[in-house]
């Protein structure tokens, strides 16, 4: 068996070849230039059950010999460890802003947890706020990604992604309206880069008429600044989210892979998934991705043979 290894340049961060097939993964969604993103989780009293790490039902045998109990993940982690990942391969520095909103007696309070990276996601524990709140408010985790993007457009941000968890009715609908006005009038004046806000709701305590007054707004010179959907379950958001993200924030439909003679070996006509895995010919030197008229050119490193006797 062969298999070949490359240090990975421009838009890949991983490469792998055996045999001719040929997995390569993003570093970054060469479809989305220059965008920051971050996830706002609902930090509300009405989450407490979704964040609770629950024993596993111990077995029979388990309970006679007193076996203290596995202790499972909480419902939300799981979900926030796929998005992470997933999101990071669209930030332009794989670095994403995660919060808890919606906290505090007042619900008006924000606790930051950091910027995170795809593989910190897989460490890292979402046990939920240290304080819940009482009331679902929007405005002030508004206000804190505009702070935090108007930071990183000196780093080189060129527009914004928030996505934004709930599974309740928003106490501050009104204003959360007014101040959209507020920074799509900052994006047109150029005082903010362009931004989109992801919008899920969760489970049936979601007040859809609100979101969708909101989300339907649309701005002058902007159009439409927010989508929203409903998930029934916890479970399902992850996959929510990718889908939104991918239809809001993608700007070109797919790629076209090349080898190195210029024949056209995969064609992604709906969008770049984060590994990208297709076959090239015996002795192939190199791989070109085409998206948006620019090309990215990959080099495939020579075989390693390895012997059965090794």
């Amino acid at each position: 068996m062969s298999e070949k290894h490359e240090r990975p340049t421009g838009i890949f961060s991983d490469l792998h070849v055996e045999e001719g097939v040929v997995r390569a993964t993003l570093l970054h969604d060469p479809t989305v230039e220059g965008l920051d993103m971050a996830i706002y989780m609902d930090g509300s009293a009405s989450m407490s059950d979704e964040y609770e790490n629950k024993a596993k039902t111990r077995s029979f045998w388990e309970w006679i010999t007193s076996k203290p109990p596995e202790i499972l993940p909480n419902m939300v982690e799981p979900q926030v460890h796929w998005m992470l990942e997933y999101l990071a391969t669209k930030d332009r520095n794989g670095l994403l802003r995660v919060a808890y909103w919606a906290c505090g007696e007042g619900g008006s309070q924000i606790e930051v947890i950091g910027e995170l990276s795809g593989v910190d996601a897989k460490k890292h524990k979402f046990p939920g706020p240290v304080k819940m709140g009482r009331r679902t408010m929007l405005v002030p985790a508004l206000k804190d990604y505009v702070n935090y993007m108007r930071n990183q457009v000196r780093e080189g941000a060129k527009q914004g992604c928030a996505v934004i968890i709930t599974d309740g009715e928003l106490h501050d609908a009104d204003d959360v309206k007014a101040f959209s006005k507020q920074i799509a009038a900052d994006i047109v004046a150029g005082r903010l880069p362009k931004m989109n806000f992801v919008l899920v709701g969760v489970g049936k305590g979601v007040n859809e008429e609100q979101l969708e007054e909101i989300c339907h707004a649309e701005y002058p010179g902007i159009g439409h600044m927010w989508c929203h959907r409903i998930a029934e379950e916890i479970t399902e958001v992850a996959q929510l989210v990718a889908v939104l993200v991918d239809e809001n924030m993608t700007v070109a439909a797919g790629g076209t892979v090349y080898d190195d003679k210029g024949k056209v070996v995969k064609v992604y006509e709906a969008r770049l998934p984060a590994v990208l895995e297709f076959s090239v010919y015996e002795g192939c030197k190199s791989f070109t991705l085409e998206v948006s008229g620019q090309k990215h050119t990959q080099i495939i490193p020579e075989e390693e043979h390895h012997d059965d006797d090794d």
